[in-house]
């Protein structure tokens, strides 16, 4: 079999091995596909695995010896699948590998918000710790978690995990959901109410017709003033323009996010631009182990296929 990866530097940067993919037949990995090298890379290959690369109806259609395709993620929107069905060409996506890693974000973006360890870090190596006449000093406002609200939209599994450990902190958990269970540390109740009352939002939403700008100008007005928002789900959930307006107006104190609309970002995107957001590159998913174990279920992904009995599809 011949295996093409079209865009394997974000899941392997140089830490980890494609080695395996020998086993399977001769492979090729590229670090990134740009749109016009698409069809002349993915041309003759059995298998092609994609990350962000988009594999349109177009360029499927070009591929008459392809036989699998599969995601170095969990989302599988960049493929035509519904084309790919139709001609019985498998395709499989990484499923619940990140649930720890992308809670551990969410809590990133609060406590960095809340014990401001940038801000005081940043204040010592510019000597002010030493010129200054107390032992302790606050450069911005320090906030405990315990007795806050966390507010969680969609409590799938990162949303559980999100609230488990907010109860760790002490803090109280709502949550909005089509599909309520009871669930210990964890009160269920209408979007109006969670906003109303939570000092900090975040949203664990797919991104659906439904949930595109949800975040928008209404939803930002319901939270409190010194409320913090975090999406470390989809960025077009977000109305950014919305949010950079609410984050300027003081409508909410701060934002943290992990996803943006346009990955890159446009450089004047205002949201950049803002001291109250705090935004890392869409790395939530990106820790060493998290992706070693993307790699795992990917090789366990391929093996599957060979044998005759594909797992994770995604349709």
């Amino acid at each position: 079999m011949k295996i093409v990866i079209l865009d394997g530097f974000a899941e392997n940067p140089g830490d980890l091995s494609w080695d395996w993919l020998g086993s399977f037949g001769e492979y090729t990995v590229y670090d990134r596909t740009s749109a016009d090298l698409i069809d002349e890379r993915c041309a003759g290959h059995d298998i092609i695995f994609t990350n962000k690369t988009p594999l349109t109806r177009e360029t499927l259609s070009k591929l008459p010896e392809l036989k699998y395709v599969g995601l170095l993620s969990t989302g599988f929107n960049v493929v035509d699948w519904e084309y790919c069905r139709e001609r019985g060409i498998p395709v499989t996506n990484i499923p619940t590998y990140s649930t720890m890693a992308v809670a551990q974000n969410v809590f990133a973006h609060i406590i960095g918000y809340t014990n401001r360890v940038a801000e005081h870090s940043a204040s010592v190596h510019r000597g002010e710790w030493a010129a200054n006449p107390d032992f302790s000093y606050q450069v911005a406002p320090i906030r405990e978690l315990d007795g806050k609200t966390l507010g969680i939209i969609g409590f799938g599994k990162i949303g559980k995990a999100v609230a488990k450990i907010a109860n760790a902190f002490g803090m109280k958990v709502l949550a909005v959901t089509n599909h309520p269970r009871e669930t210990e540390g964890v009160e269920f109740t209408d979007a109006d109410t969670l906003l109303r009352n939570s000092d900090f939002v975040t949203v664990h939403t797919p991104l659906t017709p439904e949930t595109t700008d949800m975040v928008n100008a209404d939803f930002l007005g319901k939270m409190k003033k010194t409320a913090m928002f975090i999406n470390t789900s989809r960025g077009p959930v977000v109305d950014e323009q919305a949010l950079a307006q609410a984050l300027k107006n003081g409508v909410i104190a701060a934002a943290g996010l992990d996803v943006m609309r346009k990955e890159p970002p446009e450089k004047d995107n205002p949201l950049c631009s803002l001291d109250n957001c705090s935004i890392t590159p869409h790395i939530a998913w990106a820790g060493f182990e998290t992706r070693a174990r993307l790699m795992e279920i990917c090789r366990q992904n391929l093996r599957a296929y060979a044998d005759g009995r594909p797992v994770n599809v995604v349709y």
